[in-house]
């Protein structure tokens, strides 16, 4: 029984993780700008969920894929004249090529090539690997649904910071007060193992240290970090105060050693800004497959 069930949240942690892409496309730029509506090609997303679900490659980019001409045919075509080609094919051909040279120059967000916003292997890993963590040390407990839930959400926050340094409200906000409601449910039901209000009182912990972490030092540690403790307390404290503890301080210890490890490469400097949100969501993981199992 626990095999499948692992099998099935690995499943369910790799589909959701190639729906990931799109939207992390879309919510990765700077805090001035707005998010964008359209694919690296310049052609407008739409579809599922309004456009936000998907790959970054849009329909339109997938249909000029497929009929892409073959070598032959591309030698016995006489190219159009530059002014009479359509705005929005070159916009497109100009992406396809930068994408099959792969220079790696890099440019402008929007119109960088397809294969620097798509993490179509990490996020689809992430999800598996954590699905499938959290269902073997959670079992058939009430609470597995709603860290199913919450996954997909902390697997596309964590490649938003890695790119952009930037965790948006539009996500954390929700993901905070999904956590309390779905914990919320799941109390209500027979042989959980944890407790909503324990939970509700971890989220104002973590968050208040994060917050007070924020008025000290600005400049280290961003207020999206403080939003996103609110729902990692949330789910942390779900399974008492040392998960709480041990998770925080999880997120702690792997941004130090990555900060250190970069430090160590000559890759940055001792003043140098990582994206600490993948840490907090690791760590917070960490704790709350510890708490599963010591459940």
């Amino acid at each position: 029984m626990y095999v499948m069930l692992t099998g099935v949240a690995a499943l369910w942690g790799a589909a959701t993780g190639l729906l990931v892409p799109r939207a992390a496309y879309r919510f990765s730029v700077e805090p001035e700008d707005t998010w964008r509506d359209t694919c690296p090609a310049g052609h407008p997303f739409s579809g599922v969920a309004r456009g936000w679900l998907g790959s970054t490659r849009c329909a339109a980019c997938a249909a000029g894929a497929a009929v892409r001409p073959t070598a032959q045919t591309k030698t016995a075509a006489v190219p159009a004249p530059p002014d009479e080609r359509d705005e929005a094919a070159e916009i497109a051909e100009s992406a396809d090529a930068s994408t099959r040279e792969g220079d790696g120059r890099e440019g402008d967000p929007r119109t960088e090539p397809v294969a620097r916003y798509a993490p179509a292997v990490l996020a689809p890993v992430a999800g598996t690997l954590g699905c499938a963590a959290l269902a073997a040390a959670t079992g058939l407990r009430p609470e597995l649904a709603v860290w199913l839930l919450l996954a997909p959400v902390a697997v596309l926050l964590a490649t938003i910071d890695r790119r952009v340094h930037r965790l948006p409200d539009r996500l954390t906000l929700p993901l905070a007060g999904a956590a309390v409601v779905l914990l919320g449910g799941a109390a209500l039901l027979p042989e959980h193992a944890g407790s909503w209000l324990s939970a509700l009182l971890g989220g104002l912990a973590l968050g208040g240290f994060y917050f007070l972490l924020f008025l000290i030092n600005p400049n280290g540690m961003g207020f999206g970090d403080v939003k996103l403790a609110l729902s990692l307390g949330v789910a942390l404290g779900w399974y008492g105060w040392a998960v709480v503890f041990a998770g925080g301080f999880a997120g702690f210890v792997l941004g130090a050693v990555y900060g250190f490890g970069l430090v160590i490469l000559r890759r940055a400097g001792r003043r140098t800004g990582i994206p600490f949100g993948p840490f907090m969501i690791a760590g917070a993981l960490l704790g709350i497959l510890f708490g599963g199992l010591a459940a």
